[in-house]
């Protein structure tokens, strides 16, 4: 008997008044999986993510969990699927309270001490420590693990993270993102991230798809560049970056379009280019610099007056360039290598 997966999503619309709408044809998740949403606020992660964990219905559409059609009193679905928000939400209580709590709902109480230890290590709170702890007394890394705890206690089919790390601390990043490949490897767990951190992002999920105006459109590691455009003339448009660069592009299907540039269309120089004809000579800083699981190569992602671009390098590329977290380079690419959507 063949499986179902997990989500299959098909004609999809949700619309917040005049102003918003999320609009997904089609969309499948298999089991088991690791999948990252990355895009700019206002994109639609957080409107997907709810839809998901049928916190929220589509207007139109329809979503299948596991086989089944998600419906308004769909509640055996809710059991499967549980979410972490951005902002942490604790009970007035201790901290081992929060993490049995759900346990506790449930009315599942066995072993609920070792059970409560064991979900709290995970995400590195140590028992002897926190357990007695009330809510008030953590810092906002340590109520985001604690928060996250209550959720892998209960081991659920499907857990959904929004902006997991958007308030924490360095050290809170990591140990969130250990605490769910754990999970994922021991429960067969699946995880669905939203996340502006695209090198957390890339490093927690096997897979990556990138959102814009509520649409998605490719992989979380092709650069989105969005209008307005401006009339250059010769074929040419153009955006003014903040610190006063120019982008260039090559004729948009209207002056408001967003495109893509592949990573691997992007190359990094160590010295400021003279006499060559590419179009985008972009001088920026390495802000990030993170393995792609998949491939091996790496990402660098450099700040260019604002504009935040990922180029695709071979670790050996990188070595010979020298390139390191501040580094100051060149990102350059063809104005013809965007493609528009």
């Amino acid at each position: 008997m063949a499986m179902h997966p997990l989500y299959q999503i098909n004609n999809l619309k949700y619309r917040y008044g005049q102003h918003f709408e999320l609009d997904v044809p089609d969309l499948t998740i298999e089991q088991g999986s690791s999948i990252g949403f990355a895009g700019s606020n206002g994109s639609g992660k957080s409107t997907l993510l709810r839809l998901l964990a049928f916190i929220d219905l589509p207007e139109e559409g329809d979503i299948r969990f596991d086989g089944a059609l998600v419906a308004k009193n769909n509640g055996g679905s809710k059991r499967d699927v549980t979410m972490l928000l951005q902002e942490p939400y604790l009970l007035k209580r201790s901290v081992f309270e929060n993490v049995a709590f759900g346990l506790k709902v449930r009315n599942d109480r066995k072993d609920i001490k070792s059970r409560v230890y064991g979900a709290m290590e995970l995400v590195g709170m140590f028992p002897g420590e926190f357990a007695r702890r009330r809510w008030h007394e953590l810092s906002g890394g340590e109520a985001q693990r604690i928060a996250l705890a209550s959720r892998l206690i209960l081991r659920p089919k499907v857990l959904i993270l929004d902006e997991p790390t958007a308030s924490v601390d360095q050290q809170s990043a990591r140990l969130i993102k250990e605490a769910i490949i754990e999970c994922r490897s021991r429960f067969g767990m699946s995880l669905i991230i939203a996340s502006h951190d695209r090198v957390w992002l890339n490093s927690a999920t096997d897979m990556v798809k990138r959102m814009h105006e509520g649409r998605i459109v490719g992989t979380g590691a092709e650069n989105v560049l969005s209008g307005p455009w401006n009339d250059e003339g010769n074929g040419l448009y153009a955006k003014r970056l903040a610190d006063g660069q120019t982008l260039f592009v090559t004729k948009p299907p209207q002056v408001t379009a967003a495109g893509v540039v592949n990573p691997s269309d992007i190359v990094i120089s160590v010295f400021e280019p003279d006499g060559i004809s590419t179009r985008n000579i972009l001088h920026g800083i390495v802000t990030h610099m993170t393995m792609e699981r998949d491939s091996g190569d790496i990402l660098i992602e450099v700040d260019a007056g604002g504009l935040s671009l990922l180029s695709r390098l071979t670790p050996s590329a990188v070595q010979g360039l020298q390139l390191v977290p501040g580094k100051e380079v060149w990102a350059l690419f063809k104005a013809s290598a965007v493609d528009w959507y």
